[in-house]
């Protein structure tokens, strides 16, 4: 007799090493959450090295990136409708070791966590002049703490501890956007190569959007997985972050948050930060 055996398909996903992406896809992660059929593979790295993997080539069948990375990668990957991380009023900052005005600022160097970051996209929005220096994400709190650099634009958990090293908040670029636009602003998502094909591509869409409802419905559980990736920081303050960019949003944009991804796209091309037009798509 002959036993034949199913063939599986491999999903390869790619996020970043953050508390926040780990808590999504602690279900998919840790086989919480299977789809008969397919077979889900990850891995962590930094999002600007996950930017400029998806551009290069389709390195990753699945990937997060940042949203200002879109344009440079649309013709191979589109985007699904959930997995973002949206700042409601709050997001990326800028922070200093004294109070800066908004005319220093634009006068100051700062070190930035990349160049293909949404948090560079906005800064770039609200200060066209504004020189930075690339710094890895991780590096750039202690790099101006050392005095290397008269501010640094933060991401991540930085957002929730920069006082520890005495800084202080310079600009609130989420807030400011809502002034400008009255919209969220729209960080990160996770894009899935086209060439998967609509039906794979609405399957991985549907795990991934499970995984997450599978960490807001065990929100302990999800949480104690996370804490292994939330650099320096307490369950208390940790589950803060979570909350802040995991949340009802990231199931589903909304169509304001969809807007705020065009709106966003498209004035960094208007204003020529951007140099290709966004065709901005979702699975459907």
């Amino acid at each position: 007799m002959t036993v034949t055996t199913a063939a599986v398909q491999e999903i390869s996903i790619a996020h970043s090493p953050d508390s926040d992406d780990a808590f999504m896809f602690y279900g998919l992660a840790t086989n919480k959450v299977r789809v008969p059929g397919f077979k889900f593979t990850h891995t962590l790295t930094d999002i600007e090295t996950l930017n400029h993997r998806a551009i290069d080539e389709a390195f990753y069948d699945v990937t997060a990136i940042s949203f200002h990375a879109y344009p440079y990668l649309q013709q191979h990957y589109t985007l699904m409708p959930c997995g973002g991380s949206v700042g409601e009023g709050y997001g990326p900052m800028v922070v200093a070791p004294r109070k800066l005005s908004a005319a220093a600022l634009r006068k100051t160097r700062i070190a930035v966590p990349g160049t293909l970051t949404t948090a560079y996209l906005t800064l770039k929005l609200f200060a066209p002049e504004v020189e930075t220096v690339t710094v890895p994400f991780d590096k750039i709190i202690p790099s101006v703490v050392a005095g290397e650099f008269d501010a640094g634009l933060i991401i991540h958990e930085g957002q929730l501890t920069y006082a520890k090293d005495g800084l202080v908040k310079a600009l609130d670029l989420g807030l400011w956007w809502r002034e400008q636009t009255g919209l969220p602003l729209p960080l990160g998502g996770n894009a899935i190569r086209r060439a998967l094909g609509k039906e794979t591509m609405r399957t991985a869409t549907n795990a991934l959007r499970d995984s997450i409802q599978h960490a807001l419905d065990h929100r302990e559980e999800a949480l104690s997985y996370a804490m292994q990736f939330a650099r320096d920081l307490d369950p208390a303050l940790a589950n803060q972050f979570v909350g802040m960019y995991v949340n009802e949003r990231t199931l589903n944009y909304g169509e304001d948050g969809r807007e705020a991804i065009r709106r966003l796209l498209a004035m960094g091309f208007d204003r020529g930060i951007i140099p290709h037009a966004a065709h901005v798509d979702f699975v459907d």
